[in-house]
C-alpha cells in the first residue's frame, strides 16, 4: 500500500511531510505534492505531520478522489524529488479546505 496526497493540498503546498518521509517518495510541482507509490514503504510519517489532513492510506482516500491515486504515480514520474520543508504557497490559508480544487492544479 501506499500514501495518496488529495485534493486538499492543490493550491497549498505545505512540505511538513517530506522532512519525514525517510526514503524521498514526495515530488513537487507547481502548487501540489506526489507520493511515488514505488518509492512509498507505507512508514505512516507523513499523513499526520500534513497541516491540513490531504494525505491518506491509498485504500483510505476519500470518496470521488480515487483518481488521486493514479495522478500522483503520473506527477511522480514528471516532477522533481522535494526532500526540505519550504514554506507554504502564499495564499495557501485561502484555499485550505476548499473542494473540487483539480481543475486548478498546475503540470
Amino acid at each position: 500500500m501506499t500514501f495518496v496526497v488529495t485534493d486538499n493540498c492543490i493550491k497549498c503546498k505545505y512540505t511538513d511531510c517530506v522532512e519525514v518521509c525517510p526514503v524521498d517518495a514526495f515530488h513537487e510541482g507547481p502548487n501540489f505534492l506526489a507520493i511515488n507509490p514505488d518509492e512509498c514503504i507505507d512508514c505512516t510519517l507523513c499523513e499526520p505531520e500534513c497541516p491540513i489532513n490531504a494525505i491518506y492510506p491509498e485504500d483510505d482516500v476519500p470518496a470521488g478522489q480515487e483518481h488521486f491515486t493514479a495522478l500522483n504515480k503520473e506527477l511522480a514520474m514528471a516532477w522533481p524529488v522535494i526532500t526540505v520543508r519550504k514554506d507554504a504557497l502564499p495564499d495557501a490559508k485561502e484555499w485550505e479546505n476548499k473542494p473540487d480544487k483539480i481543475k486548478l492544479l498546475e503540470r
